[in-house]
C-alpha cells in the first residue's frame, strides 16, 4: 500500500509557522519594542542566559541586562540556546546588579525583582508600570538580598510542589507574558508596543 503524504495544514485545517519572521531585519528593527527589560542577576548557566535572549527576542522587549558573572556575548555556549537571537536583543553587561538597577532607575525606569519572599506579591495580583524592568536571580541562591532592598517592587509566581522554585527562564517567561497581556499586547500589530 502506497502511503499518501499529507501536510500538517490537510491535516488540521490550520497551518504551523515553522519559519522566522516574513519581514526585511531592517524594517524590522524599526518596529517599537515593550518598555521590558530583563536584569540577569549573576546566573550561573549560559544556556539559560541563552532561553532569555530567545525570550527577550519573541517577546520583542527593550533589553536584557546581564550582570556579575552572567554569562554575556560573546560566549560560545549562549548561542546553542539563544538560536541565533544575540542579534536581534538590545543587551548589555553591568559588573554590578546594583549599578545596573542604579542606572535603570535614573533613566526613570521601575525595577521589581521576581523571587519568593515574605513581602511578595503574586504576579497576577499587581498592576505593572511602564516601563519596568525585572530581576532574575543566581539559580541556586537567588537575587542578591542588596539588590532586592534596591528593587521597587517583589513579585513571585505561587508554587504548589515540594520544590520552591521554577527554572528562572521559564519564570521569566511566565511573568513576561502576563505583562503583555496586561499591557494589551497583539501579536499581530507591529505597533503594539507603543504606549496607549
Amino acid at each position: 500500500m502506497a502511503r499518501r503524504e499529507i501536510s500538517g495544514e490537510e491535516e488540521s485545517g490550520f497551518e504551523v509557522r515553522s519559519q522566522d519572521l516574513d519581514v526585511e531585519l531592517e524594517q524590522y528593527r524599526q518596529w517599537p519594542k515593550f518598555p521590558l527589560w530583563l536584569v540577569l542577576d549573576n546566573l550561573r548557566s549560559a544556556f539559560n542566559v541563552g532561553a532569555f535572549y530567545r525570550l527577550a527576542d519573541i517577546a520583542r522587549l527593550s533589553g536584557l541586562v546581564t550582570c556579575g558573572y552572567t554569562a554575556h556575548p560573546p560566549h560560545p555556549r549562549l548561542d546553542k540556546t539563544a538560536l541565533g537571537t544575540l542579534d536581534f536583543v538590545d543587551d548589555e553587561h553591568v559588573p554590578s546588579t546594583l549599578d545596573a538597577i542604579t542606572a535603570l532607575k535614573d533613566r526613570g525606569i521601575k525595577v521589581w525583582a521576581v523571587e519568593t519572599t515574605s513581602a511578595s506579591k503574586s504576579y497576577t495580583n499587581v498592576t505593572y508600570p511602564r516601563p519596568l524592568a525585572l530581576v532574575f536571580g543566581n539559580e541556586a541562591l537567588g537575587i542578591d538580598r542588596q539588590v532586592l532592598d534596591l528593587c521597587d517592587g517583589l513579585i513571585e509566581i505561587p508554587v504548589f510542589g515540594y520544590k520552591n522554585s521554577l527554572n528562572v527562564a521559564s519564570a521569566a517567561a511566565v511573568v513576561s507574558y502576563e505583562i503583555l497581556r496586561q499591557w494589551n499586547y497583539d501579536p499581530s500589530n507591529s505597533e503594539a508596543a507603543t504606549d496607549p
